[in-house]
């Protein structure tokens, strides 16, 4: 008989609780197909129903040697740890198998609570090592306390599970090598001094502009017919909307004509000149969000100059919150996974401008300018 069908008819028996009778057929099955890795589980299933364990977990092991990543296997694999009083090693194995499952896949309704019990197993098996490490922490944190332990604390939240892994993702030109930092050290960016310094008359320009408010356009604007995926509710709204001075290199003298203080404060801004600069006071409404969404390079570093902020505003990019202050600049790598929110009852404004990511050398700089102009001549025409 085809293993196919003594798999099915093994499986029937199963089912319908005679463990016994599918033990028989499928121990000869596993001897005339060895390497078919769903017989090797439903003989563990079979050696369950006739209680030996021992003889189950090899059948497993079986399993798992020819296809690692199976997600079922892992879980009855952790199920029988699990019943055996291993429960370290049953969240283990019970994690391994939820990392294998791809994120977003549709998955059978009968799964949702075997699924449900494996996380909650793999989360009480998080708190308890959470628990043990701080103990066993306790001495060197003191040792260390004039350190900063922001890197450690996170290196341990991602550990534990507590937070994700977030890398960056840009949406056009990706850099190598540049470390995945989501907000930069303001005192890294000393000519920030000159920004900051200057934040009152910059809150009074902009409030200048504001009684023109034909001239602010919505942030999000996509032509007909293009995707828009998470910006629908967004896409041409006036809720988030931009008063440029400069977009993507293009000036608007009549904007910077208005506001020649906030201009003046930017004379030693290293601008991101490969597809810019790029300088706006960006409007968020209240009751509004901007959804998650990642920028166009990581050879770049975007700037916030906070101005009006309410309460109830935030900014997380990856696994990192922060709230604006005004007057306090915050440097974030924009490809990394970043949202915005303003939950408060009147508009937050925030002065936004793009730099190079300083870590890139001078001659990378002129290449990435060269490469990013011979993409938009390419493809002038479309």
């Amino acid at each position: 008989m085809h293993a196919q069908s003594i798999n099915e008819n093994a499986q029937r028996l199963l089912e319908a609780g005679e463990s016994a009778r599918a033990y028989e057929l499928l121990q000869q099955a596993v001897r005339d197909e060895p390497t078919q890795v769903a017989l090797w589980i439903n003989l563990a299933a079979s050696l369950r129903g006739l209680n030996r364990p021992d003889e189950e977990m090899a059948a497993l092991d079986r399993a798992l040697a020819l296809e690692p990543c199976h997600a079922w296997a892992l879980l009855q694999k952790a199920y029988l740890l699990e019943r055996g009083g291993k429960s370290p090693q049953a969240a283990m194995t019970y994690r391994s198998a939820l990392q294998v499952i791809p994120p977003g896949v549709e998955l059978p309704a009968h799964l949702h609570p075997i699924l449900g019990h494996a996380q909650s197993v793999v989360e009480a098996n998080n708190r308890a090592l959470e628990s043990f490490l701080a103990e066993r922490l306790k001495d060197a944190r003191e040792c260390h306390a004039g350190m900063s332990l922001r890197r450690f604390d996170r290196c341990m939240s991602v550990l534990l599970q507590k937070q994700r892994i977030y890398r960056q993702q840009p949406t056009f030109l990706y850099f190598p090598e540049l470390p995945t930092i989501e907000f930069y050290e303001r005192a890294d960016f000393p000519w920030l001094d000159a920004l900051e310094a200057a934040s009152n008359d910059i809150g009074v320009e902009f409030a200048a502009a504001v009684a023109d408010s034909a001239e602010f356009q919505p942030s999000v604007a996509f032509r007909e017919g293009v995707p828009v995926n998470m910006w629908g509710e967004l896409n041409h709204s006036r809720r988030w909307s931009s008063y440029y001075l400069w977009q993507e290199g293009v000036a608007f003298p009549k904007h910077i004509e208005r506001c020649p203080r906030t201009v003046a404060a930017l004379a030693d801004w290293p601008r991101w000149d490969a597809n810019g600069p790029t300088v706006f006071f960006s409007v968020l409404d209240a009751k509004t969000r901007i959804p998650p969404h990642t920028g166009v390079s990581s050879a770049r570093l975007t700037i916030h100059l906070p101005l009006v902020i309410p309460p109830g505003c935030g900014l997380r990019v990856g696994a990192e919150s922060r709230s604006w202050e005004p007057g306090k600049a915050l440097v974030f790598d924009d490809t990394i996974e970043h949202e915005a929110w303003n939950d408060s009852d009147t508009p937050r404004t925030v002065l936004f401008l793009d730099t190079w990511n300083p870590l890139l050398s001078e001659g990378e700089r002129d290449l990435v300018r060269r490469l990013v102009a011979g993409v938009k001549e390419y493809y002038a025409e479309a």
